[in-house]
């Protein structure tokens, strides 16, 4: 919560499963004004401010735009633990600026006081996406299960999904997505000071965020995974966001990764239309706080562990192969299809979200009606 955003403002929600379709159709109560355009005052107050910096400083003219982020999720534990139920929201901004003058006031995003309350500011520098060349589209799905292309897309907004082939690796393509989030930066992967993965199915029990710093050369990168399912790439945003703001970091690669078609159950017709495999990454860098502010506004975060029975994807092994025969003691680790009751993930979800998605605007001094653009994290 760095202060108040006072220009245009674009809404990116992830709200898994099934509550994407009572988003997109505005059905949740109190939330109709959420994607309308409604800067008003703001938007004056902020040219005012923007002419008199310009005036007394000669800056170039900001551009700015705000971002804000929401994933819900149930991310799964092992064998024996709960699963906990996620809600991620982070308000960001995107921003191309030019360089203040020597002097220069602090930045509206700053706290009251002039101060910013970080050591270095955050901004989003280049993005980067891959998925599998393999094409599942819900015709394939057809000739699968008892399902058809409208019953899908009626429900869910998806018409095909990409999943990984025989041999691919995951790693690969968060490996593919992050080289390219590097070039649009203008970055060299010996640049990177940190890389989050964000992935719920590693390539290597391990982590797989190791192998991606060794197949883009990053040498000099500290990396590690973070696991929490669809708030996976929301929570590392966040979290590469406190490593720079604190400033130990000045370039992070932020990854979300997934190939969930390894635990999908293709003969459950309740799952296996929701989840397919993809990766997308993103550069965060540091900027000067006093000048340009953090464009991380605010960030909430809300979890709910009695729900991990609703969607989970647990430990399905020998849970004490040591001790039993031969065959057991030499049987391989694996983890069962994901199971999902959705009416109660979607119940659960047009209840928090709203609830987060509040949260983190008032931390930024916003309101629903500064909101353009409401984005969904499809299912």
């Amino acid at each position: 919560g760095g202060g108040v955003g006072r220009v245009r403002r674009l809404v990116v929600l992830a709200a898994s499963r099934f509550c994407v379709r009572g988003f997109a159709f505005g059905r949740l109560k109190g939330m109709r004004g959420l994607a309308r355009v409604g800067l008003r005052a703001r938007r004056a107050r902020d040219f005012v401010w923007r002419v008199q910096q310009q005036c007394n400083q000669s800056a170039h003219r900001q551009v700015q735009r705000h971002v804000t982020a929401c994933s819900s999720s149930s991310s799964s534990g092992g064998s024996g633990s709960s699963t906990a139920t996620t809600v991620t929201t982070a308000t960001i901004k995107k921003a191309t600026q030019g360089k203040g003058g020597k002097g220069a006031k602090a930045h509206p995003l700053s706290k009251a006081g002039g101060g910013a309350p970080w050591v270095q500011g955050v901004k989003v520098v280049g993005c980067g996406s891959s998925t599998p060349g393999k094409l599942l589209t819900n015709g394939d799905l057809e000739q699968m299960v008892e399902t058809n292309d409208e019953w899908i897309s009626t429900r869910t907004g998806i018409s095909e999904r990409r999943v990984l082939a025989e041999g691919e690796a995951l790693s690969t393509h968060a490996s593919a997505a992050a080289e390219r989030a590097l070039d649009q930066a203008g970055l060299q992967a010996e640049d990177v000071d940190l890389i989050l993965l964000a992935t719920s199915t590693a390539d290597d029990i391990f982590g797989s965020a190791c192998q991606v710093q060794a197949n883009i050369g990053a040498s000099r990168a500290a990396c590690f995974d973070i696991t929490s399912a669809c708030s996976g790439f929301v929570v590392a945003l966040i979290t590469g966001s406190q490593y720079v703001r604190c400033g130990t970091y000045k370039n992070v690669l932020v990854i979300g990764a997934d190939a969930l078609s390894r635990f999908v159950d293709w003969s459950d017709r309740n799952t296996c239309v929701l989840f397919g495999d993809g990766c997308g990454a993103a550069v965060i860098q540091a900027q000067d706080p006093q000048t340009f502010g953090c464009n991380l506004l605010s960030f909430a975060i809300d979890s709910d562990g009695a729900g991990g029975k609703c969607l989970r994807a647990g430990f399905s092994g020998a849970s004490d192969k040591a001790g039993g025969p031969l065959a057991q003691r030499e049987s391989e680790g694996k983890y069962s299809n994901i199971s999902m009751s959705g009416q109660d993930v979607f119940k659960w979800a047009v209840r928090a979200v709203p609830q987060v998605v509040r949260q983190s605007l008032d931390q930024a001094d916003l309101t629903v009606d500064d909101v353009d653009w409401l984005g969904l994290h499809q299912a």
